[in-house]
């Protein structure tokens, strides 16, 4: 028996790339995607990418006899969606939106769902809050940090984003002729991802209070986020490395390399890779990942994996574009 599978906000960035994978997913079968914008239209004139692949329409109607629901809706709307449409309990939900990541808005019912973090509880839990994209990112970078409590200095971000990471609506920064060529920086010092960040640290270093300064950056590509992050410590560049080697040796898409990495390395996938430096006292870690599937539709599949049983690659088998 598969997965039977709905989607609600299929027309975006993310619910794009959802039905990418699940169309693929050997264990899955996509009961329906929800569109009120797009009822009855096909998935593939919206989605181009998909042209050949499926068949499939946008519905206006949500099921129930469903197995998992996955909500790639805009920020807020996944809790208005909730309040209005209540779901089977037997029904298991993903959000891709920020509505449930924290504790206060979450209460009890709701996993952070980051796999490198959180992955005994992810295989039973029925509801997940999916990490934000910037927030996977810099927290693949600081776990094996946190877990051991060496997290005593200032923490210093900067992390550069692509285009999709602003979703599919248009706007100024988003722009081609605005976006091309040309970097800048926005929400210095209070992105809302902090928030997460600090959350998860506390869990794995309840004395954690260090100051964390993050400077996040739009870049003139599409797909991709790049994190560097340093920071105060007494470990070895040894001592580093293999911190972070054995906090990450069981983990299905998280690998520290012992070269420096770029993003086409892991562009199209659900990897994250990791590089760690040492330059003096500054610990220097680079963080990568693809801001659409580790950093939202890939790592949610990955969370549904665990929650059913299923073997963690499964369906998320992918090659990074590379060239």
């Amino acid at each position: 028996m598969k997965i039977k599978a709905g989607i609600v906000g299929g027309a975006g960035y993310t619910g794009g790339e959802m039905l990418r994978l699940l169309l693929n997913h050997p264990d899955v079968e996509i009961d329906f995607v929800l569109s009120s914008s797009n009822e009855g239209n096909l998935v593939s004139d919206v989605h181009t990418d998909l042209y050949g692949d499926t068949d499939f329409r946008f519905s206006g109607t949500l099921k129930q006899d469903i197995d998992v629901l996955f909500l790639c809706v805009g920020h807020g709307d996944a809790k208005k969606f909730l309040d209005a449409n209540p779901i089977d309990k037997g029904v298991k939900i993903i959000d891709l939106s920020q509505d449930f990541r924290l504790k206060a808005a979450a209460g009890n019912d709701w996993v952070y769902g980051l796999p490198e973090f959180n992955r005994e509880r992810i295989k039973t839990a029925n509801c997940i809050a999916n990490p934000g994209c910037f927030a996977t990112a810099i927290q693949l970078g600081l776990l094996p940090m946190a877990a051991k409590g060496l997290l005593k200095s200032e923490i210093h971000i900067n992390a550069t984003t692509g285009s999709t990471g602003a979703g599919q609506g248009l706007s100024t920064t988003s722009h081609f002729s605005w976006r091309n060529n040309n970097l800048s920086i926005y929400k210095a010092f209070d992105h809302q991802h902090l928030n997460e960040i600090g959350e998860s640290m506390v869990v794995l270093d309840p004395e954690f209070s260090a100051p964390v300064t993050f400077i996040p950056q739009r870049g003139d590509f599409t797909r991709g986020i790049l994190a560097s992050i340093y920071l105060d410590t007494d470990l070895s560049a040894e001592e580093a490395l293999k911190l972070y080697e054995d906090y990450y040796a069981d983990a299905a898409f998280t690998h520290v390399s012992k070269k420096n990495i770029d993003l086409k390395q892991v562009v199209n996938t659900n990897k994250g890779l990791l590089y760690v430096q040492k330059y003096g006292s500054k610990l220097h870690v680079i963080s990568i990942i693809d801001n659409l599937l580790k950093g939202a539709s890939g790592q949610a599949v990955q969370n549904m994996n665990l929650m059913f049983g299923l073997e963690e690659r499964q369906g998320l088998r992918l090659k990074a574009s590379a060239f």
